[in-house]
This record gives structure tokens, C-alpha cells and sequence, in this order.
């Protein structure tokens, strides 16, 4: 399954999850097929950004459809639709029309394999159908249009707090040097200079990162043809050495091109923060392969992440205000994203009190067709 819980097999749904399930490739061959008949700009988009991540919302929708599952609709606990929208925007010359028109097909698409293959479904079941669809809708949307939004305004503002305390320090040291202070003093202010100096050269560091970063400016990569499987056990094995909390990777092996340094430190970053921020119960990471996308998901058990915070968790600077622990600028979660971006592909987080948190990485299999475009669109 590609659910973004990261259950592992089908067991425990209902009988009309699992047909569904059955025919998930056929509805997105129909779909594919109407997309890139009707819908403008289509016509070019390589077939694993034109699935992004839909084949997750879709097993999404199927796990709703089973009674008392925890996921009520393909949108609950999740910002995988965001994660579509958001692709969207970065990777494709789509407007919002074209969005709407996309999820308008999903939705015929699946009407006519239900048909065809005698799947029949109950007002109910379609109204989480239509429901799901709906919501993923107005998040692929929202998300869409928000991607120039406040990142100068949080850059500004962390600049303006975060770096006047050692500023404050080094102004103050360096006036009472003016006045002739005794000389006995002046070793003991140089040095508040210096170390207070050497914070705001840190700082400056840092936010040069954040800066290269940005969603607007792609990560350079350094690409190569490796497995993805001993990567992510290797993250393991490392985490599991670092901590009492155990690291488990399942899945098979994916062979595919990316950049291996900073796949490694994305999914290193996803590691730690499931340890933690886990319940102390491990972390497991599964690594599967569909439509020519890479799944790298990054499940741990413990306090969810509210669903209001889905989306800030990976913006740059931001911190969560509920969390005792503040310290950094809050970037490992934004440089995930950035890597998933610079790939070609995106990174989304499912997170309930019912199933714990789940990340997943979801990248092209072969990134390079997608690295090279985005290269050569900012090439003079």
C-alpha cells in the first residue's frame, strides 16, 4: 500500500478498501490518458511529476472508505493534497483551473473503473469519495497560491530578533572602550566583542543556507545511479548506535539516479527528529517504488503534530511554540523539503494521535530529466 500512514498491507480493511485498491492502476491510466487530452500543458509533463503524489491520496481514500478507520477522508491527518499543489506550482505551467480540472477527472476516472469492474459503492462510500476529492481540492488550491508568501517577512524578523542581543553587546563594549575606559577592562571587552561577533558570523551562516534554500532556488546535486535501500539502512544503523530508541527499514531495493549526500542528510534529518520527538518505541522507515517515484517514508509513534502546523513545520525559521526545545532555526525539516523539490518531487507528513507521524520523501525514480530542466530554466 502507498497510504501515507505507512500501513504495510491491506489487512484489516474493508472488502470494498481492498477493491478499490485492486484497481488503482487502471484508474490512473484512465486518468492519465484524459489529462493529457483535455488539460493544457499536460501534454509534456513526464508521467512521474504528472502522478506526483496522487497514488498516495488515493490509497488515502481507501483506507476512509473502511468503517471506524482513524482516517475519516483522503485529507485527514495529511498535507498530501498541499504536497500536490505545491508541485504543481514548482514543476508544471498549470493555473488553478487546471488543478480543479485535474481532481474533476480523478473523479470520473474512478466512476468508470468502478463500472466497468462491477465496484459498487454505497451513497456513504461516495460521499467520502466526493468528500476526499472536494478537500483536496481547496488544499491543492490554497497551497498552489501560497508559495510566494511570507518567507522575506520571517527572515526579516529573525534577523531583527534573534541577531540584537549580540549586536547589543558588541555596540555597548565597543562605546565603553571609546570613553577610555581603565585598561584593565579592555581585555574583558574585546573579548565580548569577539565572541558576540563570532555568534552573529554563525547566525549569518545559517541564514545564507536558509537562503539557498529558499523554495524559489533548487539545491545543487550531485547525481549518480545507487541503491536506495543500503543508504537508508546505513542512517539506520548509524541513528540506532547513537540512541537507545531502535531504527528498522523495510521495503525493497530501488535503484534509481539522485543526489546520494543529500538524500542521505535528508532522511538522516527525518531519523533524528522521529527519535526525538517519538515516543521512545523506534522509528521504521519503508522505502517502495510506484509510477516511477521513489516512497521514502519516516514513521514514528507519540504526540501528533496538530494539523494546523502541517504546513508551517517546513517553512524556514519557523518553530513551534509548544516545543520546550528551540534551539536552531528550525531548518532540518525546510532543507527535507528542498532536497524533495530539487529532485523533482515533494515531501509530505501524515501525523494523528491513531497512527503517529509519518514523513514520506516522494521523488522521481530517475531525477535527472527533472534536474536538468529545472538547470536549464535558470541558465541565461
Amino acid at each position: 500500500m502507498l497510504a501515507s500512514d505507512q500501513k504495510m498491507n491491506p489487512n484489516g480493511l474493508s472488502a470494498t478498501s481492498k477493491q478499490v485498491l485492486a484497481m488503482r492502476d487502471a484508474v490512473f491510466a484512465e486518468w492519465e490518458r484524459q489529462v493529457r487530452l483535455l488539460i493544457k500543458g499536460a501534454q509534456h509533463v513526464l508521467h512521474p511529476i504528472l502522478l506526483n503524489t496522487l497514488p498516495i491520496f488515493y490509497d488515502n481514500i481507501a483506507e476512509a472508505l473502511t468503517p471506524n478507520h482513524p482516517r475519516s477522508n483522503g485529507t485527514s491527518n495529511n498535507d498530501v493534497a498541499a504536497a500536490h499543489g505545491n508541485e504543481r506550482a514548482r514543476m508544471t505551467s498549470y493555473e488553478p483551473e487546471q488543478i480543479v480540472h485535474e481532481y474533476q477527472l480523478f473523479r470520473d476516472a474512478f466512476s468508470q473503473v468502478a463500472d466497468e469492474r462491477g465496484v459498487t459503492l454505497t451513497r456513504t462510500e461516495w460521499g467520502i469519495v466526493n468528500n476526499s476529492i472536494d478537500l483536496a481540492v481547496r488544499e491543492s488550491i490554497k497551497k498552489f497560491t501560497s508559495m510566494h508568501d511570507s518567507f522575506r517577512q520571517k527572515m526579516a524578523a529573525s534577523l531583527s530578533h534573534d541577531m540584537r542581543t549580540p549586536l547589543s553587546v558588541m555596540v555597548n563594549a565597543a562605546h565603553i572602550l571609546t570613553l577610555a575606559a581603565s585598561p584593565q577592562k579592555t581585555p574583558e571587552m574585546a573579548k565580548r566583542i569577539l565572541h558576540n561577533g563570532q555568534r552573529l558570523s554563525a547566525m549569518i551562516d545559517e541564514l545564507l543556507d536558509a537562503l539557498s534554500f529558499n523554495r524559489s532556488e533548487a539545491l545543487p546535486l550531485d547525481l549518480s545511479e545507487f541503491d536506495v535501500l543500503p543508504l537508508a539502512q546505513s542512517v539506520c544503523a548509524d541513528a540506532s548506535l547513537n540512541d537507545t530508541a531502535e531504527c528498522t527499514v523495510s521495503g525493497g531495493s530501488v535503484v534509481g539516479y539522485w543526489c546520494e549526500n543529500s538524500l542521505r542528510r535528508a532522511l538522516e534529518n527525518l531519523v533524528i527528529n522521529g527519535i526525538k520527538y517519538g515516543d521512545g518505541k523506534g522509528v521504521q522507515v519503508k522505502i517502495d517504488e510506484a509510477h516511477g517515484r521513489l516512497l521514502i517514508s519516516v514513521h514514528n509513534t507519540g504526540t501528533p503534530i496538530a494539523p494546523e502546523h502541517h504546513g508551517q513545520i517546513f517553512e524556514y525559521l519557523w518553530r513551534d511554540g509548544s516545543v520546550a526545545d528551540k534551539s536552531g532555526w528550525g531548518m532540518g525539516l525546510p532543507f527535507v523539503k528542498s532536497v524533495a523539490e530539487s529532485h523533482g518531487g515533494s515531501v509530505a507528513v501524515d501525523s494523528s494521535a491513531a497512527s503517529g507521524t509519518t514523513f514520506i520523501i516522494d521523488i522521481p525514480v530517475d531525477c535527472r530529466p527533472f534536474v536538468e530542466q529545472a538547470a536549464s530554466a535558470v541558465s541565461p
